[in-house]
């Protein structure tokens, strides 16, 4: 029998890095010099580490479908982020809505890869993002899902997510107390 490994999927703009918002809608960061990790996530994902996760980065980066940001781009900003945080993998969709691509969330093309490419169970696993589709690709999978609230304007997701929380700190430390 194959031993199954659990996995924090996160998504990456407004949860590991902080989003820059414009009129209430967050964006991706398009170069290194607009690349902010988010205050104390270094040590949130440390935490998840010590506890057994595999910390895998699942992102929409559809700018580079739309012409907006070259891909190199986007991989080098992928780069530092795995250089300055305890990542084990990030995925990416580089595809638009109009491509209509089993990766982009919320569909949960993503995360199915990378639970076969890393044996992940996903049912005890989480995903932690920042918007609807990051909630219901999660739901998808099957994983338990945790939903920071932002304020964005846009809609929540469709279905409730396992958890609410304002932070990535408050995140992990739910996590960590379902561990117990």
């Amino acid at each position: 029998m194959i031993n199954l490994t659990k996995a924090i999927f996160l998504d990456r703009d407004g949860v590991i890095n902080e989003s820059i918002v414009r009129d209430g809608k967050p964006y991706a960061p398009l170069s290194l010099a607009e690349l902010k990790i988010t205050t104390g996530a270094k040590e949130a994902l440390k935490q998840l580490k010590q506890a057994g996760y595999l910390l895998i980065v699942v992102t929409n980066q559809p700018d580079v479908g739309r012409g907006k940001v070259a891909q190199a781009i986007i991989e080098s900003i992928n780069q530092a982020l795995q250089q300055q945080l305890p990542l084990d993998a990030i995925e990416v969709c580089y595809h638009d809505d109009t491509a209509n691509c089993l990766c982009r969330k919320p569909k949960p093309g993503m995360m199915l890869q990378a639970a076969k490419k890393y044996q992940i169970d996903l049912t005890q696993s989480y995903l932690i993002g920042d918007r609807a589709k990051d909630v219901e690709a999660g739901q998808a999978a099957g994983c338990k899902t945790v939903w920071l609230e932002s304020g964005y304007r846009e809609p929540g997701p469709k279905a409730p997510p396992s958890f609410k929380a304002s932070s990535l700190d408050q995140a992990v430390q739910w996590i960590l107390a379902k561990q117990e």
